[in-house]
């Protein structure tokens, strides 16, 4: 599709693929192919190569260590990544902290974070979601209360993504209670290892640990680790939920596991023909591609002329991302068929097994209708914004 990119943005993207295609190496982009999740080690040795070009925090500004890009070359940045089945920049450092910072940090923390993130020295994850309080974020339990220089931590967070792999967590808490439950809540950064902090995995429908318990007993974490004002917490939040709802708008994505599958059915054989030569499957893998092209026509829109776009824009993007994303990965498992619910073991599978990690990507893919605020809620904020 022609996106009316100027010469200088069709430079860019050309030398985001040879970049691409001269250091990407092949056994990640193998295996990502094939819809295995990227291991940590894949995302580190990949982030830092980034970052080495300078590429790592492309939505950053120059002065804080980042690329410093325009929008139209973020979104070419991040869709070659994805059409290269290549990892993404982990998302809890680049995309939701990091602007954090940048906006509501002290100097001294961006001073002291910002390269780490960028490098991936420091792995975050996202302490939000509560027993309780999981889409409705402001109803959280977790308190911190002040003791001298000190906070000292008591409570839970649950659906921690990458909490095992993690460093630090960044979170919310609730330094005091007031009437209006958005209020008297603060933004904490949490070294997970410190003294009282307990991680417990949870088992996911796909068979795999993605997503944890954590437990924090009398944790105690330095007043300096706070982000903006104590008691102001919801606003950084606010923030921060806005660029994670964009990302996971990921166009890229989607167009490569549509070309996946096209390539997939032509290999799986139906009577003397293959499965791409069936009128079914033509028509439903055409309409899916029309469907990813006005995706991306209306991710660029919104983007690049926010001053245009409707107020809930990152609530339209978001809900209609995650619900093509899940009928590509359908797809994909229905061409799998039943030999990849016998080739269910992610780990260990023969390379020639394609179908292996179909089926638990399938069911894997069914969570993002939750990541970042369910549809449900963000058919609500839909609602209010425009009908009011």
């Amino acid at each position: 599709m022609d996106l009316h990119l100027t010469p200088e943005q069709t430079a860019f993207r050309e030398e985001v693929r040879a970049f691409i295609a001269q250091r990407l190496p092949a056994e990640i982009r193998d295996r990502l192919r094939r819809g295995m999740p990227p291991r940590r080690q894949d995302t580190v040795a990949w982030q830092r190569m980034l970052n080495e070009r300078g590429w790592a925090a492309p939505n950053w500004p120059r002065e804080h260590g980042g690329a410093g890009l325009g929008i139209t070359e973020q979104l070419l940045l991040i869709d070659e990544l994805a059409l290269a089945n290549a990892p993404q920049p982990l998302v809890f450092n680049i995309s939701m902290l990091g602007p954090a910072l940048i906006r509501f940090g002290t100097d001294a923390q961006k001073r002291e974070l910002l390269p780490r993130l960028a490098s991936l020295d420091l792995w975050f994850c996202q302490g939000f979601s509560e027993p309780g309080a999981g889409s409705d974020l402001a109803s959280l339990k977790t308190t911190a209360t002040r003791e001298g220089d000190f906070y000292t931590l008591q409570g839970q967070k649950i659906w921690t993504t990458g909490a095992h792999n993690a460093d630090w967590m960044f979170a919310l808490v609730r330094t005091e209670k007031l009437p209006r439950k958005q209020d008297g809540i603060s933004f904490l950064l949490i070294d997970l290892r410190s003294a009282g902090v307990r991680i417990r995995p949870i088992t996911t429908l796909d068979g795999m640990h993605h997503v944890n318990e954590v437990f924090f007993d009398q944790v105690r974490v330095p007043l300096a680790n706070i982000v903006g004002t104590e008691g102001h917490g919801w606003s950084v939040a606010k923030y921060l939920l806005e660029h994670e709802r964009t990302t996971i708008v990921n166009v890229g994505q989607c167009r490569e596991r549509l070309a996946y599958a096209r390539t997939l059915a032509r290999h799986v054989s139906l009577g003397n023909t293959s499965l791409a030569g069936d009128a079914a499957m033509q028509l439903e893998l055409a309409w899916l591609d029309a469907e990813v092209r006005a995706l991306e026509i209306t991710t660029w829109r919104f983007l690049t002329d926010t001053a245009q776009a409707p107020a809930s824009w990152a609530s339209l993007l978001k809900l209609k991302g995650v619900d093509l994303y899940q009928q590509i990965m359908a797809l994909l498992a229905r061409i799998a068929g039943p030999d990849g619910m016998e080739r269910i073991a992610l780990e260990g599978a023969n390379p020639s097994e394609w179908q292996a990690p179909l089926i638990p990507r399938y069911f894997h893919s069914r969570a993002s209708s939750i990541a970042g605020g369910s549809s449900e809620v963000q058919k609500e904020i839909i609602a209010k914004l425009t009908l009011g």
